[in-house]
């Protein structure tokens, strides 16, 4: 996963970069960590990624885990992130 330096993101992109680190399971505050959210931010696009069943909490293990529909999702992110890069790449 590469993030960007601190400049902005698109909620998008933070979406899509929570779902890719937590792909596997990660504990809240690791993936706060590596995703560069406030705990408040976090909170707030956990509630809606596990609403949205992107995202699931696993309570044996107390992490939280990309869901097979949060895969479909980045799966498409990434190719539609990937063609815009070559539509890029190609105007310059």
């Amino acid at each position: 996963m590469i993030v960007k330096g601190m400049g902005y993101r698109s909620r998008t992109e933070i979406i899509s970069q929570i779902l890719d680190t937590a792909n596997g399971g990660i504990t809240k505050t690791k993936l706060m960590y590596k995703v560069f959210l406030s705990h408040d931010q976090l909170k707030e696009y956990l509630a809606v990624l596990t609403q949205s069943d992107l995202l699931r909490f696993d309570f044996v293990s107390r992490t939280f885990m990309t869901t097979k529909k949060g895969l479909r999702f980045l799966n498409l992110y990434n190719q539609i992130d990937q063609l815009m890069k070559e539509e890029q790449q190609q105007q310059i």
